[in-house]
């Protein structure tokens, strides 16, 4: 039995302290985030007054913010918070809504998959084209979740520095590649690569995913426009087959030449892309059945909202940047990974690849999640800036007072992270499985016939 240092028991102080006064306090703080299992505290006051200087509205002490954290394994409420309005920003650039025009459905539009090369033989769970199971390469059948999926069958020799030199340049290989398109599409269009702005714009959302071997790969929607951007309609040589050629040829000839200095030793590096590129035109949701290959905006939208939730969770590391050499040795993680963590943190310890130990918990990978062009669409800010906007008005019209002739003052410092009990903690997480259940069955209603 756990005891506390004055010998009651844990069972006791907790029954002691859950009263219906204190549970109904949790509660609310719980349900006025969302369910957050990290939330945010901050101490000081609100006050709304009008313009004869009457208080209508008076709040001060500890109120509990959103953490926002988009990582499903640190806080599942947030991450869903952030998987919404991930969707709303990428379908805005594919269907338009929320300031974008909905002439963007009918332009060029392409869905990519790129990865990173091979560094060696994995385990993995190969099959014919008719679906028939193969061995893998170590003669065994894999089961889906085998944690040797996706890591090394022969560890010593596979390249693990190669690796994640690879991964800590992934974002410059991608902007390289992005330069590589814009070239391509204007090479295939017969007009001059440095006339292509005067014609076109490449407009793009993208999104990094962690592969079971522990690198990245890029899912990206990429869109045609007009010099003006989606207002403008594409120009008339842009059509799919185009930019889908382009796309390719973009992907097969974009190269990043770094000269690195490894342990005394200078040579050159070139990071390309691996073979596995996936390109498919995409097709709005109101067409009619998509053809071989291609995939609806409004099923795309949600594939990579997904996505950008997802951090490393499903590579097993850390959420949190390692400190020290012996914080790797304490991590619980599969030996495949922690090489690639022991090696991007060795790595750091030369000058020209340093930013290796910061990001040696993401096993080298130092890019955004999800990134866009600026002319896609809408971003977090102004989603984020709605809600607020919203929230606010809803507390002035609870209090009786309008928003054009009140003068509100915030007042808040940050106090703390977090719950103090496990039984807070408990409470949270309840109602925020209380409320995805409820968007769960409203959806499943809203798609039954």
């Amino acid at each position: 039995m756990i005891t506390e240092h004055d010998g009651s028991s844990l069972a006791t102080r907790i029954a002691h302290r859950m009263t219906p006064a204190v549970i109904q306090a949790v509660r609310a703080r719980a349900e006025a985030t969302g369910g957050c299992l990290q939330p945010v505290h901050l101490t000081g006051f609100r006050t709304v007054t009008d313009r004869a200087g009457r208080v209508l509205d008076h709040t001060a002490g500890v109120v509990y913010a959103p953490c926002g954290n988009r990582r499903e394994s640190v806080c599942p409420a947030c991450s869903d918070r952030y998987a919404a309005d991930a969707f709303h920003l990428i379908r805005a650039g594919m269907t338009g809504g929320k300031t974008v025009p909905e002439t963007v459905a009918d332009k060029p539009r392409l869905f990519l998959t790129v990865t990173a090369p091979s560094f060696g033989t994995v385990h993995n769970r190969p099959a014919t084209r008719t679906g028939r199971r193969l061995p893998c390469r170590c003669g065994e059948y894999h089961h889906d979740a085998d944690t040797r999926l996706g890591t090394a069958t022969d560890p010593e020799h596979y390249d693990y520095q190669g690796s994640v030199l690879w991964q800590g340049h992934a974002g410059e290989l991608w902007h390289a590649f992005t330069v590589r398109l814009r070239r391509e599409i204007a090479v295939a269009a017969g007009i001059r690569a440095k006339d292509f702005a005067d014609h076109a714009r490449l407009s793009y959302a993208k999104v990094a995913e962690y592969q079971r071997r522990g690198l990245v790969h890029f899912h990206a929607v990429i869109r045609l426009d007009g010099p003006a951007g989606p207002e403008d309609p594409a120009p008339a040589w842009a059509d799919n087959a185009l930019l889908e050629h382009a796309t390719r040829a973009a992907v097969e000839n974009t190269r990043v030449t770094r000269t690195l200095t490894i342990d005394g030793n200078t040579a050159k590096h070139v990071f390309t892309w691996g073979q596995q590129a996936d390109i498919r035109p995409i097709r709005p949701a109101h067409a009619a059945e998509p053809d071989d290959g291609e995939i609806t905006d409004r099923a795309l939208a949600g594939y990579i909202a997904k996505y950008a939730t997802k951090g490393t969770s499903t590579s097993e590391v850390p959420d949190r940047p390692i400190r020290s050499e012996k914080a790797i040795d304490a991590l619980d993680v599969h030996p495949h990974h922690r090489r690639m963590i022991t090696t991007a943190w060795a790595l750091g310890a030369n000058t020209d690849l340093a930013f290796l130990r910061k990001w040696a918990h993401m096993l080298g990978f130092r890019g955004h999640f999800l990134t866009k062009s600026i002319a896609y669409s809408i971003t977090f800010t102004a989603i984020r800036g709605d809600r607020r906007t919203h929230q606010h008005l809803a507390t002035l019209e609870a209090a009786g007072a309008d928003a054009g002739t009140v003068l509100v003052v915030n007042h808040w410092k940050h106090t703390g992270n977090g719950y103090r009990h496990h039984e807070d903690r408990d409470i949270a997480a309840a109602i925020y499985e209380g409320k995805r259940q409820q968007r769960k069955e409203k959806l499943d209603k809203e798609a039954q016939p």
